[in-house]
């Protein structure tokens, strides 16, 4: 006779209970208020470690497009133009290369957290096969360097370039771009996507500025000082090293198993474990691929993967990764209640019963692997999944398992002060020979701060004015008093987090198309009318609460570092369409095909 496993009987009180402490020890009035700006305090951090720089002379001339960020947003948008026939289109970029996010972040074991056949742009279009299910930085930034060669991208690009001023130019129907290089030209239309990853932000930790040994941001890898290269290469110069790295969120979960097996002396400095599931990354069989990459291919694969992710029912999971799978159980969840009890409330309780399962799975595979009883018991993150960028890895906690790797955990409180010499923690100093701070991006700050530029629309509004009580669009994209201005982010659209590039993707092929229907027309302007605004707005209103951002949730950047985007719930300022991203982007379809773009003038 077969043994049944023992059913365990979730405690739902005590594990609310225990989620509620952490997150209260966690909890800071300063917000975001206590990370610093670091082009104020380390300037060095911005620099350009990858490409030299190379002097020009200003740009004075006029492009049909211009678009501001040379990552996926721009290249993905520059791609659809082209093909659209538009090939005037000049992508302006801080870096010295396109990649966005994936030319910055070169560090150790960098590589995308959703499945690369629907997280990299234009697979099918390059004809390029990942080599993995999650590949690594350097061939992300190769399939960009692809793009960006095939649609002839690079012919017109400034790069190591950074706007400094956007306006509306109201007699030409144009607008004035500004650069920190001396350029001063005129586009007649304008595409912005700074990134929601972009500006890197360190922690204002007492005494950061008086360390004496090196540092540096992840975003800024040092090969020169820790050995190896972005392609896996051994950090060797590490050998002799005591390193402290603080943060250990996506980035530090990846970058981790390499220090752990370079430094003579690691110390994870932690505030906040991260929820680490399994990978399982695998490398891809050519013959398996040409059987799925038929005409048409990547777009089921989007489509797919958010109707799965997001909640829809889908005939097929065709990626089965973590993201599906909690979705999934959340969905078989819900469909256990009888009809009658699908409330709104009972499905949150749904949802919650079914994160407890997930949580508690993820914390027993903490013990599974690390030997250490105490460091297991610190890397047990206690919160719903969804409070935190979810983390998937394969090595991550097995590096705890490194005789020089020694976990030290702040109990929520973060490190203490900097000194001359190192860290310190619970009033213990620890003496290290660098800092690597793998604190992450702005995210929540103004737009204009990140941008780096405030943008002047029709009558010399500000767009940081016109935003003074939050933001305002249709779509996300369009913003009234500001023509021929396309603004490229999820954010009142699609709204999904889980692969953000699906949201790019189809902006991309939006604007595409609303520039051919003006150019075609003869038209000079595009421009959502207020009411049209107005009425996104008052849809938007409508959704569903998030299952992110709750001020519920231990603090980080979904929920605006436990502050909430709004006095009660999420604000339609920080949400997306009612029905779910799958819907949105059906809506989009049938929006754009149409042919009629709906609530936008162009005249």
């Amino acid at each position: 006779m077969t043994q049944q496993a023992p059913t365990t009987t979730l405690d739902k009180d005590a594990l609310r209970k225990k989620y509620a402490q952490e997150r209260d020890k966690r909890l800071r009035e300063d917000g975001n208020d206590q990370y610093i700006n670091v082009a104020e305090h380390f300037p060095e951090y911005l620099e350009d470690p990858y490409t030299e720089f190379t002097e020009r002379a200003p740009v004075t001339d006029h492009v049909t497009v211009a678009f501001i960020g040379g990552g996926f947003s721009g290249l993905v948008t520059g791609a659809r133009l082209a093909e659209a026939g538009i090939s005037d289109v000049r992508l302006i970029e801080k870096g010295g290369d396109f990649g966005g996010t994936w030319y910055w972040n070169r560090y150790p074991g960098a590589q995308c957290d959703t499945a690369s056949f629907v997280y990299l742009p234009l697979l099918e279009e390059t004809g390029h096969m990942p080599s993995e299910k999650y590949v690594h930085a350097p061939e992300i930034l190769e399939q960009c360097q692809r793009i960006g060669k095939q649609f002839n991208l690079y012919d017109n690009a400034l790069f190591h370039t950074e706007v400094t001023g956007l306006t509306w130019q109201e007699q030409d129907s144009r607008w004035l771009i500004e650069t920190n290089r001396g350029d001063r030209f005129t586009a007649q239309y304008v595409g912005t996507a700074p990134g929601p990853l972009h500006v890197p932000k360190l922690p204002g930790i007492d005494g950061i500025e008086r360390f004496q040994g090196h540092s540096f941001h992840t975003s800024r890898w040092d090969y020169d000082y820790t050995g190896g290269d972005p392609r896996g290469k051994p950090l060797d110069k590490l050998a002799d090293k005591r390193v402290a790295i603080i943060g250990t969120g996506a980035t530090s979960v990846q970058c981790i198993p390499h220090l752990a097996r370079a430094c003579k002396t690691l110390y994870v400095c932690q505030r906040t474990p991260s929820s680490v599931d399994v990978r399982d990354n695998h490398p891809i069989d050519p013959d398996w691929f040409k059987e799925i990459a038929t005409p048409g291919w990547q777009k089921r694969w989007l489509e797919n993967f958010t109707a799965n992710q997001t909640g829809q029912a889908a005939d097929e999971d065709l990626v089965q990764d973590g993201w599906t799978d909690l979705s999934k159980r959340v969905r078989a969840k819900i469909m256990e209640l009888a009809p009658e009890d699908m409330t709104v409330e009972n499905m949150m309780a749904a949802y919650e019963d079914s994160d407890f399962e997930k949580m508690n799975e993820i914390r027993a595979r903490t013990n599974a692997v690390v030997q250490d009883p105490q460091t297991a018991d610190d890397l047990k993150a206690w919160y719903q999944q969804l409070c935190k960028r979810p983390c998937f890895h394969d090595d991550y906690l097995n590096a705890y398992n490194e005789p020089g790797c020694h976990l030290i955990d702040t109990d929520g409180k973060g490190v203490e002060r900097i000194t001359e010499k190192g860290v310190v923690v619970g009033g213990k100093e620890y003496e290290v020979d660098c800092i690597i701070y793998a604190s992450g991006f702005e995210v929540g700050t103004p737009f204009e701060r990140r941008a780096g530029y405030d943008t002047v629309g029709r009558d010399g509004v500000k767009l940081s004015d016109y935003w003074a009580d939050g933001m305002r669009t249709k779509h996300g994209t369009h913003v009234h008093g500001f023509p021929n201005l396309f603004i490229v982010q999820a954010t009142q659209g699609a709204n999904l987090i889980s692969n953000y590039p699906h949201n790019l993707t189809e902006a991309g092929t939006t604007i595409a198309l609303m520039v051919k229907h003006a150019r075609d027309n003869g038209f000079q302007e595009i421009e959502v009318s207020r009411e049209a605004e107005d009425a996104w707005l008052e849809l938007l209103s409508q959704a569903p609460p998030m299952m992110i951002g709750s001020t519920l949730c231990t603090p980080g950047y979904y929920n605006n570092e436990g502050k909430g985007w709004g006095d009660s719930g999420v604000p339609v300022a920080a949400g997306g369409y009612p029905a779910g991203a799958m819907a949105y982007f059906q809506y989009l379809d049938e929006w754009r095909r149409s042919g009629k773009f709906d609530g936008v003038e162009f005249r």
